[in-house]
Order: C-alpha cells, then structure tokens, then sequence
C-alpha cells in the first residue's frame, strides 16, 4: 500500500524551555509524537521546524542587524532545532536525516528534492533546516514549498498553545470565534496571518490542505495525520 507524503510544521517555540532555547525533556516528547504518527505506517513524514525558540528575525532588526543577515541568522536556528529533533527521534528506532537548504555538509546533507523523496521512500522521517535558503521568507512558505516540491498534499500546521484558527486573536479576545474549515480563498481575503501570504497562496495554487492545531495536547499530530476532526482545516 503505498503511503501518504505530509509535512508536519513545528512551532520553534515548542522547543523551548523556561529557561534554555531548547529543552532536551520537550524535544523528547515531540519526537514521541512524531514517532506514534509514524507507526501508523501511513504516512511519508517530511517536517519543517521553526526557530524562534533561538533567534527572531525582527529581534535582529530591533538590533540594527539588516533583515538579511537577520533572517539569516533565523536559518541557522532551525537548523539547529532540526538536528535536535534528529537525534531525539533517532534514539527511537528511527531512521531520521536532517537536509538544508544551507550549505553545512559537515553537519547534515544538503536538500535535493530528488534525495529527499528517495529519504521518504526509504521510510526516514526527513526534516528540513534552514528556511528556503533565502531571506524574506517564513518557514511557512518552506513548508508549502516543500509540500508541493515532494508531492505531499497535506501540511499539519502544528501550533504552541493555539487550537485552530480564529476571526480575532483568541488570547486577547473573549468573544473570538473559531473556525472548524476554511478555503484558501477565505484565508486570504479575510487576511487570518495563520501563515504568510506567499505560503497561503502556495498552498491554494498546489491544492495542498493545512490543518491548525494544537501540539501541546498529546496524540495531536497522530490525529491531525489520521484526518480526525481536531483544529481548524484549510482546503
């Protein structure tokens, strides 16, 4: 039976800890989750991490650091939550590669679309570090752009402490709504900043679904895979 190609979009913060920018014991759990989808033996996982947990693009600019450098600095950060995130779900039996769009061999393989399909026919879960390799451009747009790169049709936008998408930021006000579908076409016009919009306009010219939800509530992401109806979902 041949599998499904996902992406799975991790929230930098979601690597943090109070007081260290990534915390070994929350890498664990992530990489439990990871590996509770990955034994439902559907699914071909690619994952996106971001990096904010380590370095912000707009702290920089508060910094008089350019945006470029800046963003740039942001990609070496996801990288460095990707390489984490590898050894985490390698100490689980599985076979993980690490690919960049950075130029860093000594450290992980550089992305060719042609061997990362090959890494997820192989049954590896691959995860891609450093952003599209440019600057101006969120690890949203590398996770629409690696979906329709790879053929995968689904993004699971998995969210630090946030369940779906809502009319108004929930956490400020009370009578926000929420959302249990949308079309792209809706996330565009009505501007929900659930992703930028060169990644929401990707994902709507690809035909590639985004599910939002929260991965702080465990067995999330094997229920987002499964297609249940948890979050928001985006067609």
């Amino acid at each position: 039976m041949s599998k499904t190609k996902i992406i799975i979009k991790l929230s930098g913060e979601a690597f943090g800890g109070v007081d260290e920018a990534i915390n070994p014991q929350r890498v664990e759990e992530i990489a439990l989750e990871i590996k509770h989808t990955y034994d439902l033996n559907r699914f071909e996982i690619g994952i996106i991490v971001g990096g904010g947990n380590i370095w912000r693009g707009i702290t920089g600019e508060k910094m008089g650091i350019d945006r470029s450098s800046a963003d740039y600095m942001g990609m070496i950060a996801t990288i460095m939550n990707a390489l984490a995130l590898q050894n985490a779900i390698e100490k689980l039996g599985i076979e993980t590669r690490t690919m960049t769009s950075l130029n860093i061999p000594q450290v992980a393989e550089p992305y060719i679309r042609r061997k990362a399909i090959s890494n997820l026919e192989k049954g590896r879960v691959v995860i891609f570090g450093g952003g599209t390799g440019n600057p101006f451009f969120s690890t949203d747009t590398t996770s629409a752009l690696r979906a329709a790169e790879i053929g995968a049709k689904r993004i699971l936008m998995a969210k630090n402490g946030t369940d779906g998408v809502y009319d108004k930021d929930p956490r400020t006000n009370k009578d926000a709504k929420k959302y249990t579908e949308l079309t792209h076409h809706e996330l565009l016009d009505k501007d929900l900043k659930v992703m930028d919009s060169t990644a929401a306009a990707l994902c709507r010219d690809n035909d590639i679904e985004i599910i939002v939800f929260d991965m702080n509530k465990k067995g999330n992401i094997k229920r987002a895979a499964a297609g249940e109806n948890i979050g928001t979902k985006i067609f």
